[in-house]
């Protein structure tokens, strides 16, 4: 059975052709054709024929000192059309799969954190440089991640992200850098939703385990049965 994925790339400070581009890869051969875009409006309207949505960008409103030479071009708001477009296919049974930076996106939209399950507070939300680190899977029954057990991985550790009260995380970051929850999986409609907090570089896209992980969350994003999922 193939799938048609519908996937927003592009923003700055990470290397998003690279990640996306691996993203494809990995997915293409449980039959998951992945289309990358980098205009979110040309994702909107392609949405409606899609079975799974991936965001892997960075696009928000950019406020701050900080952003100033770069919020003319990258600066972003989610249209009310726009939203109105996600929140339906989630909702009419569409997969959801969000990586990294995606908790980052389209700041001023509320219900984009109650798809999600979760977002980046802004003087909150924090990270530290990307180092190697352990990762442990805290629910061994979920197709997703039975059988993962614990691995380590480079990459950056989102800390102190603000989730949603139904979340539990489905793998968390190591004592050492908080326990932080790096992975959920939810309903939402008829729809479900996986997020995955890893993925800050394509090392990270090339690790065997996140790949395995990555692959589970779509299929299982997908609707597929739970034996398909854990195959994988």
């Amino acid at each position: 059975m193939t799938a048609r994925n519908v996937l927003l790339s592009g923003g700055l400070f990470h290397p998003f052709e690279k990640t996306s581009a691996e993203v494809a890869g990995l997915l293409a051969p449980l039959g998951i054709h992945t289309e990358v875009f980098g205009d979110v409006d040309a994702v909107i309207d392609a949405l409606p024929d899609a079975d799974l949505f991936t965001v892997n960008a960075l696009r928000w409103r950019m406020h701050g000192e900080k952003y100033g030479p770069y919020r003319e071009e990258w600066a972003f708001s989610l249209p009310e059309a726009g939203r109105r477009v996600i929140q339906a296919f989630v909702s009419d049974g569409g997969g959801l799969l969000g990586l990294h930076t995606a908790c980052l996106c389209f700041d001023d939209w509320p219900g984009w954190r109650t798809l999600l399950g979760g977002a980046w507070v802004w003087g909150t939300s924090h990270h530290p440089p990307p180092a190697a680190f352990r990762v442990r899977t805290t629910d061994a029954v979920h197709p997703i991640t039975s059988g993962l057990g614990e691995f380590e991985i480079e990459d950056e550790v989102y800390s102190d992200l603000a989730l949603e009260p139904d979340v539990t995380p489905l793998a968390v970051s190591s004592e050492a850098t908080g326990g932080q929850p790096l992975a959920w999986a939810r309903v939402v409609g008829r729809g479900r939703v996986f997020y995955d907090a890893l993925g800050h570089d394509e090392r990270s896209f090339g690790h065997a385990t996140h790949r395995r992980l990555l692959r589970r969350a779509a299929l299982w994003a997908l609707g597929r049965p739970d034996s398909e999922v854990e195959a994988v």
